[in-house]
């Protein structure tokens, strides 16, 4: 069994066994008992798992134990390698981040006044839209509004 040195390393190891064992993201999710959006993030290095979470991924995984305290260890989230990701779908979001972020930073401004969408108190959920004219992806996102404090 591989000793993991680093939570990249535990990263691939996980994505190759959920494919290897022909696991959906969903039964991920239901194996520990959370969303599948956060518990996709996790899997992928950007949240940290608690001591059972990361327990229960080990043992569906069958990871050596090394791989515990990387699950457990706050990662360095956000982080993607260079400037604009070039897979098709992340550019997108990035495109839409482009786009779209003035507007809804205007927007959330206007409605709530000088602050944040928190990303810490934050629920993402993504569902498939039936449409005529071909399935589309609703995404809702929802975060605790975090207003800057004057001093």
């Amino acid at each position: 069994m591989t000793v993991f040195k680093n939570r990249a390393d535990v990263t691939a190891a996980i994505v190759a066994a959920r494919v290897a064992r022909g696991l959906t993201w969903k039964a991920v999710a239901e194996h520990i008992g959370q969303s599948k959006e956060w518990t996709t993030s996790a899997c992928l290095g950007q949240m940290t798992f608690g001591a059972k979470s990361a327990e229960k991924i080990v043992a569906l995984f069958d990871l050596d134990a090394s791989a515990l305290p990387w699950l457990q260890v706050p990662p360095s989230k956000g982080t993607l390698d260079g400037g604009a990701p070039s897979d098709p779908l992340l550019y997108r979001w990035y495109e839409i981040v482009s786009v779209y972020g003035p507007a809804i930073k205007e927007l959330i401004h206007e409605e709530f006044g000088d602050g944040i969408m928190s990303a810490i108190d934050f629920r993402l959920d993504i569902e498939r839209e039936p449409h005529a004219a071909g399935d589309r992806v609703n995404v809702t996102m929802s975060g605790k509004f975090l207003p800057y404090k004057a001093h």
